[in-house]
């Protein structure tokens, strides 16, 4: 079951990039609201045109304190080209052992076959580590209300 606002976000730490330190998010909370948007796989369509639509409007994050984080099981590789190509200004981290999407309750075993694929979802953590919006879809073509995630961060 996904978690629903009011929940307490589970802490995690995942790869960005191989030789980096790894993303926790307890510590990107120390900075503010954190955006983390799960995403299927790295490379198709509509996952590309999420990481662009965020990519494309950084400044506006960035004026709302975002701690904006991709999250996919795709590998650290996969995910470095794709922030890369996508010209992604934030972390797009690497679920590869499923416990994130676990974690959260997206994780999808059935994804055209695949298993641990995570469904494409948005929540929004508070600083004190609850959620403070969420949306999940069993639709991977459908990408979340940024405007309804916006006006989670000025809540």
């Amino acid at each position: 079951m996904p978690l629903k606002p009011g929940d307490r976000a589970p802490d995690f730490m995942l790869t960005h990039r191989i030789g980096q330190d790894p993303v926790r998010l307890s510590d990107e909370l120390e900075k503010g609201k954190a955006v983390l948007l799960f995403y299927p796989l790295a490379f198709s369509s509509v996952c590309t045109d999420e990481v662009c639509a965020v990519a494309e409007d950084w400044s506006g994050w960035e004026a709302l304190g975002a701690r904006v984080m991709g999250i996919s099981v795709d590998s650290p590789f996969v995910n470095a080209r794709f922030a890369d190509e996508t010209g992604a200004p934030f972390p797009l981290l690497s679920d590869f052992n499923r416990e994130a999407a676990t974690a959260y309750g997206v994780r999808n075993d059935n994804f055209f076959g695949m298993k641990g694929v995570a469904n494409r979802s948005a929540f929004v953590v508070n600083q004190d580590g609850t959620v403070a919006w969420a949306w999940v879809s069993e639709d991977p073509g459908v990408m979340p209300d940024f405007e309804a995630v916006r006006a989670a961060l000025k809540e």
